[in-house]
C-alpha cells in the first residue's frame, strides 16, 4: 500500500459524537495509521440552524477521549460554501447541470402524482432541457446536477463488493439551492476531492449517496475514491440501534466509567475482524487492520461484552495508568468533581496502595469509584442497611473478640490476614463471620475490596478508630 492513502472522518455537528460515528472515525483512523498515510477532519456544519461550536466541541472531544488524532486542522465544509458554488457553476457551463424554475407548489404536485401513481417520488425533468428564457418572472431558481439517464452506475465497494445503480433510478439532485446555498452531496465531492481523499470509509446508509456522488465526480472528470461502506451497527435484539440499546455520544461511555483503550478495541471487533481475535492492543489493531476484514452484516451492539472486556482492561493496566484514567475520569461523573477535590498527595498514594485490591473486582471505573468510597469516608462512618444487618447479627461480639488481636498485629495485609487466620483457628470461629463485620465498620457496606487490604491501605489508626466506632453501635 503507498504511503499517499487520505482518508477523512466528517461528521455533522447537529449533537454529539455518537458511537456509530466513533467506530467510522476509528475505521479510518485504523486504516491511515496502518498504512502510513493521513486521517483528515472534516466538519460538515453546512446546516446553518442545527450546527452548535457546542457540538463541534463534543466531537472534538469525543475523538480526543477515543485517542483517534487527525492530520492538520478541522477543515469547516460551510466556510468552503463559495467553492462549493465554483463547481456548481463549472458543472453549469459544461452543461452538465441546469437552473430548474419548478415553484415549491409544483414540486408537492410532483410528489402527490408519484404516491398516488405509486411510483418512487423523483423530480420528473421538468426543467431539464427547458428554454431558461421561459422563466416564470421572479422565482429564483436552483441549480440541478444533469444525470446521465440510461445505463449504470457501479460502485466496487470494498465492503459490498460490486453496487449497480440503474441510472434511471437516480434523478436530478439539486446541487445549489434556491437561496445559493451548495446541498451535501455536491459539497462532499468537491471537499474530497480538494482535500485529496483516496479513500471514503463511512456507513452503508451513504450507499446510495456514493452513486450519485460518483456521477458528480465523473462529470468533473476527477477521480474517484476507493469505497468501503460499512453495516450499520445493531442493538442486541438485532433491531436499528437506538437510544435504548445505547446509541449514547461517546462522552456518555466516558462516564459510564468506560477505559479508552477497551472503547477502541471493542469498537473494532464491531464489523471488523482477525480471525479469532477478540483481545488485542491498538498497536495490534494498526498492524492487523485490513479493509477486506469488515463483514457486510450489521454488528450487535452488547453492552455485557463490553464490560466484560472493560474489566480485563482494568485488571490489566498497570496501577500508576489505571490511578491516572481514574482521575481524568472523575470531572466526568456525578459525584466525582467533589471527590477528585478531597485527593491531595496523601490520598492519591492511599488510592495507588489500593488499587490492586479495587481493580480485581471493578469493570467499570464507576465500579472503581464506588469501591474506593471507604477510604474517603468520614467517621463516625454511615453503615447502610446490610452492614447494619451484619452488625446486629453477632458482628459486634466478633468484633469485640478480634479487636485486640488486630491491635497487637503485624500491620501489612499478610500479617493481618495471618493474625486473624490464627484467632479464628483458636476460636472455632468462621473466618466469614470475622471479615463481614469488619468490612461493614471499615467501609459502611458489605462489600469492599479484600478485607486485609481494605486494613492494610487504610492504616492501624483509622482502621482502629473506625472498629472502636463500630462496637459503640452497642
Amino acid at each position: 500500500m503507498s504511503s499517499s492513502v487520505i482518508t477523512r472522518f466528517a461528521p455533522s455537528p447537529t449533537g454529539f459524537l455518537h458511537i456509530g460515528g466513533g467506530r467510522t472515525a476509528l475505521f479510518n483512523w485504523a486504516f491511515a495509521r496502518k498504512t502510513k498515510g493521513k486521517m483528515l477532519l472534516r466538519i460538515e456544519d453546512t446546516d446553518r440552524e442545527r450546527s452548535t461550536p457546542e457540538a463541534v466541541a463534543a466531537i472534538l472531544d469525543g475523538l480526543t477521549w477515543l485517542g483517534l488524532d487527525w492530520d492538520g486542522e478541522a477543515e469547516s465544509q460551510f466556510s468552503r460554501a463559495s467553492r462549493h458554488r465554483e463547481v456548481a457553476e463549472i458543472l453549469l457551463a459544461r452543461g452538465l447541470a441546469y437552473r430548474c424554475y419548478c415553484t415549491p407548489q409544483e414540486l408537492q404536485q410532483m410528489r402527490e402524482r408519484a404516491e398516488a401513481e405509486k411510483r418512487p417520488v423523483r423530480y420528473d425533468g421538468t426543467w431539464r432541457d427547458r428554454d431558461p428564457a421561459s422563466a416564470p418572472a421572479g422565482v429564483r431558481p436552483a441549480i440541478r446536477f444533469k444525470a446521465p439517464q440510461d445505463g449504470e452506475t457501479v460502485i466496487d465497494d470494498h465492503v459490498m463488493g460490486r453496487v449497480v445503480f440503474q441510472n434511471k433510478e437516480l434523478d436530478d439532485l439539486i446541487i445549489l439551492r434556491s437561496d445559493g446555498n451548495p446541498t451535501y452531496n455536491l459539497s462532499v465531492v468537491v471537499d474530497d476531492h480538494d482535500m485529496g481523499v483516496t479513500h471514503i470509509i463511512r456507513g452503508v446508509d451513504h450507499l446510495t449517496n456514493a452513486a450519485r456522488q460518483t456521477q458528480i465526480y465523473r462529470a468533473m472528470s476527477w477521480t474517484v475514491p476507493d469505497m468501503a461502506h460499512i453495516p450499520l451497527i445493531h442493538g442486541p435484539d438485532g433491531a436499528k440501534l437506538s437510544k435504548r440499546h445505547g446509541a449514547l455520544g461517546v462522552e456518555a461511555y466516558r462516564a459510564m466509567g468506560y477505559l479508552p483503550e477497551a472503547m477502541r478495541n471493542y469498537l473494532a471487533r464491531l464489523g471488523w475482524s482477525h480471525g479469532d481475535d477478540e483481545i488485542f492492543s491498538t498497536r495490534q489493531m494498526i498492524d492487523w487492520f485490513g479493509l477486506d476484514g469488515i463483514g457486510k452484516s450489521p454488528s450487535r451492539f452488547d453492552f455485557v461484552k463490553l464490560e466484560n472486556l472493560n474489566g480485563h482492561y482494568m485488571r490489566h493496566t498497570d496501577d500508576e495508568t489505571l490511578l491516572q484514567a481514574f482521575l481524568a475520569f472523575l470531572p466526568h461523573v456525578a459525584g466525582g468533581p467533589e471527590m477528585l477535590a478531597r485527593i491531595d498527595d496523601a490520598m492519591r498514594a492511599k488510592l495507588k496502595r489500593a488499587m490492586p485490591g479495587l481493580k480485581e473486582r471493578a469493570k467499570t471505573l464507576v465500579d472503581l469509584m464506588k469501591s474506593a468510597q471507604y477510604l474517603f469516608a468520614q467517621r463516625p462512618l454511615a453503615l447502610d442497611d446490610k452492614a447494619r444487618q451484619i452488625m446486629a447479627d453477632g458482628g459486634v461480639a466478633a468484633l469485640q473478640g478480634l479487636l485486640p488481636v488486630l491491635t497487637g498485629a503485624d500491620w501489612t495485609a499478610q500479617g493481618l490476614e495471618t493474625a486473624v487466620k490464627a484467632y479464628a483457628e483458636a476460636s472455632g470461629a468462621k473466618l466469614g463471620k470475622l471479615a463481614q463485620p469488619l468490612r461493614a465498620v471499615l467501609t459502611g457496606t458489605n462489600t469492599s475490596p479484600g478485607i486485609f487490604d481494605v486494613l492494610d491501605v487504610l492504616g492501624r489508626e483509622e482502621s482502629l478508630k473506625r472498629i472502636e466506632d463500630g462496637l459503640k453501635l452497642s
